[in-house]
């Protein structure tokens, strides 16, 4: 079992238009390829909103499978340009990061 934390940095304009995008489609369609998402953080600056959200996957084959059919989903590919041409860029960037846990992590059973 792995972990993957992606944050993405959204343009303080797009909070909600971002937000509601996420919680109405990416969410939902990501649903239907298998993402489990454990749990959905932000963090606000002046400049900027950064959503945080934790998924869990069996091992990185299941994980690159399950991009690789969300980014070629049609239906996203369209609401992604909808929503784009609405309200411009919604993502200033995003940072991946797949942990995987230590032989001594909580996450597995150890006693850390």
């Amino acid at each position: 079992m792995i972990n993957q934390l992606r944050i993405y940095q959204v343009p303080k304009v797009n909070r909600d238009p971002f937000l509601d995008r996420f919680r109405d489609h990416a969410a939902r369609i990501m649903g239907t390829y298998g993402f489990r998402i454990q749990a959905m953080w932000t963090n606000e600056t002046e400049e900027a909103l950064s959503f945080v959200y934790l998924l869990t996957w069996e091992d990185e084959a299941e994980m690159t499978a399950a991009w690789a059919a969300f980014m070629a989903d049609q239906d996203w590919k369209d609401i992604k340009a909808e929503t784009s041409a609405q309200h411009g860029d919604f993502v200033l960037g995003i940072e991946d990061m797949v942990l995987t846990p230590t032989a001594f992590s909580n996450a597995i059973g150890g006693t850390a």
